[in-house]
This record gives C-alpha cells, sequence and structure tokens, in this order.
C-alpha cells in the first residue's frame, strides 16, 4: 500500500480540510450534543414494553405479549451491560486497549442474548417465537429512532 503525500507545501495547502477554530468547534458541540447511552437504553426499554402491550392487545394472549416481553428483554438487559462495562473503561491508556475492551464487551453482548434466548423456552409458558422476534426487533431498531429525535440534531440556520 502507497500514500500520496502532497509534493509540495502549497498542494498541501490546496486541499480542502479546514480545522475548526475553537469558537467553530464549540459551536459545533452546541449544535451536536452528546447523547446518553442509558437515554438509548430506557427508550430501548419502554419500546419493549410499548410491543408487549401491543402484542398483547393485538393477539389477546398474555403469553404472546410475556413472549414479546421476553425478546425486548433479550436485547435490554444485553445494551445494559454492554453500557455499563464501556462506561467504566473511560480511562483507557490507549487506543487499542479501548478497541479491545470494546470488542471484549460486545462479544458478552452476543453471548448474553444468545444465552436469554437459549433459556427461552424454559422460562416463558407457551412461548411465541414470531412474538419473540418481534418484540427483538422494534426493541434494536428504536436507537435508531432515538438518535433521530435528540435535541439539537436539526440545524438552526
Amino acid at each position: 500500500m502507497t500514500k500520496i503525500a502532497p509534493e509540495t507545501e502549497a498542494e498541501a495547502e490546496d486541499s480542502d480540510f479546514k480545522p475548526l477554530t475553537a469558537q467553530e468547534a464549540h459551536e459545533w458541540r452546541r449544535r451536536h450534543p452528546a447523547v446518553s447511552v442509558w437515554r438509548l437504553v430506557g427508550m430501548q426499554a419502554v419500546a419493549g414494553v410499548l410491543v408487549s402491550l401491543v402484542a398483547w392487545a393485538v393477539s389477546g394472549e398474555v403469553p404472546v405479549a410475556w413472549s414479546a416481553g421476553y425478546g425486548a428483554l433479550a436485547v435490554v438487559l444485553p445494551a445494559a451491560l454492554f453500557a455499563r462495562g464501556m462506561a467504566r473503561q473511560k480511562r483507557a491508556v490507549s487506543a487499542g486497549s479501548a478497541m479491545v475492551g470494546f470488542f471484549g464487551w460486545e462479544m458478552v453482548k452476543i453471548a448474553l442474548t444468545v444465552a436469554m434466548l437459549a433459556a427461552a423456552p424454559r422460562l416463558v409458558s407457551q412461548l411465541s417465537w414470531l412474538a419473540l422476534l418481534a418484540g427483538m426487533v422494534v426493541t434494536m431498531k428504536t436507537y435508531w429512532i432515538a438518535l433521530m429525535v435528540r435535541p439539537g440534531v436539526r440545524k438552526t440556520d
């Protein structure tokens, strides 16, 4: 792999990259506030409760609602554990150790999700796999909505 660097200083100055000034950076941060991971996990939990209620209202059967709720829990619980693990890891020494921690917690999250799904038939009586899957999918996709409706996303120009 070869790297093509600018031949002269003039070529380097012609690039489209322009670093932000302190004021521009401050303005950008004001328009794009940080998103709390706990807010996202909370919104996923609310979505899980709502999908359970909808499953109950549509089917009229309590086991279907429990199945959808368990599917949502199989997303929310591992996500909360992942968020907690990453929050405790903020003091990473290097980018490499941060990346290893990220992948480690992601593996824990996946393993817990798989374990919860494997235990579902024993924990939820009259399990409805379709409702469980619906609960999982709706809950997983909720964070996209949470990111889109967060304050400061729309331009104020």
